[in-house]
């Protein structure tokens, strides 16, 4: 049986747990070689070891995306350009703004936005090198187009990186390479899961048109569409994810 990622090689961020090895899963599942990257070793070898022995194939390197010589030497080890790179890597902020302190800023800031750009940036110029085009995917959020309290940075990052994602496709698309953002609404995972048991995590829950949380799974159409051959027409786009949320009545 074939895949539609045959022969592809995909760089995942933030692939050691959470959405971002689901992500590498889904990809290595339609037979993309992936490379998993992030800062904790032991972790994205226990996700290596989960795609083979699904028998997919997957290699690990470290990569910090906040540091411009971590990415290039990430990229270096990688050698061959990535046909697809999903800039996964994100981090969250949950305080009122009056109480956060620019270091927290600078975290959420660098990782979700300025992390992206380096990591979709090194990924550009390998393919260009090449002379190849490719797919990047950013990893937005609902966030991105409208906001919740407590989390100033998280959203003002996601909404750049929806932009970043636009500016960058007018750019490269003379390239051959597609830059778009996948942007999900709330996905149960194993960090979330007690949050939404909460009362209050019910009554948002309710708040959600399909009244339900999403699936990792339910993101995987959106996924591969973005990245693989089958959305060869589409750069520039957010593509929304969310049971309805966005087109809640206010």
């Amino acid at each position: 049986m074939t895949g539609q990622l045959d022969g592809k090689t995909a760089l995942v961020t933030g692939a050691s747990s959470g959405l971002g090895r689901h992500f590498a899963g889904v990809l290595a599942g339609q037979g993309a070689r992936v490379v998993l990257a992030a800062r904790r070793p032991a972790a994205l070898e226990a996700a290596r070891a989960e795609i083979a022995a699904a028998g997919g194939t997957a290699s690990t390197v470290a990569l910090d995306v906040t540091d411009p010589a971590s990415v290039e030497a990430a990229f270096a080890e990688i050698g061959a350009a990535p046909d697809i790179v999903v800039n996964n890597a994100g981090i969250s902020d949950n305080q009122p703004a009056l109480e956060m302190d620019a270091a927290m800023w600078d975290r959420v800031v660098d990782t979700n936005l300025k992390g992206a750009f380096l990591v979709a940036q090194a990924g550009a110029r390998a393919l260009r090198a090449a002379g190849k085009g490719g797919s990047i995917v950013n990893i937005a959020s609902i966030l991105g187009h409208r906001v919740a309290g407590n989390v100033s940075a998280y959203a003002a990052s996601k909404a750049g990186l929806v932009q970043l994602t636009k500016a960058l496709a007018l750019e490269w698309a003379r390239h051959g390479i597609r830059v778009n953002a996948l942007c999900p609404g709330y996905i149960e995972t194993d960090l979330n899961r007690d949050f939404f048991a909460s009362d209050a995590g019910k009554a948002l829950i309710r708040r959600i048109p399909q009244r339900r949380l999403g699936q990792p799974a339910e993101l995987d159409g959106a996924l591969l569409l973005l990245a693989s051959d089958a959305g060869s027409y589409i750069t520039g786009t957010a593509l929304v994810a969310d049971g309805g949320h966005l087109v809640s009545s206010l």
